[in-house]
């Protein structure tokens, strides 16, 4: 089962960089004249994306595929949630919780923001 905890992981980091590098697109692309930065669906799945994770730190439900992959490794859930354990495992620096929570909903202010300083495209 490894190797499917292995494929849960990089799928979470993968939706960790769509999060964190599709701000950065959207910002860097509306300055290049990229298009696809302007896309409804693409702006969608971004604001859905991080609205969702910051909803579910603000409960306090940890994240499913954090439980899932926990699960698939260890037959048990951890404590830590995906950003706080690999920040703790790269920088060995203990974080609270509550600081991820934060960052999570100030990052997602940003994006709402973006979508009105960048607003996506009506129809194409």
């Amino acid at each position: 089962m490894i190797w499917l905890a292995d494929a849960v992981l990089v799928l979470h980091a993968l939706i960790a960089l769509f999060i964190v590098g599709g701000l950065a697109a959207i910002w860097i692309g509306s300055g290049l004249g990229w298009e696809w930065v302007r896309l409804r669906l693409f702006r969608l799945a971004h604001l859905f994306a991080i609205g969702l994770v910051s909803m579910l730190s603000l409960l306090g439900i940890a994240c499913p595929l954090t439980v899932l992959e926990d699960w698939l490794r260890n037959g048990s859930v951890g404590t830590q949630g995906f950003i706080q354990r690999w920040v703790s495992r790269l920088l060995y620096y203990d974080v609270s919780a509550w600081m991820f929570t934060l960052a999570y909903v100030v990052f997602a202010l940003v994006v709402l923001l973006t979508w009105r300083l960048v607003p996506p495209r009506q129809r194409m």
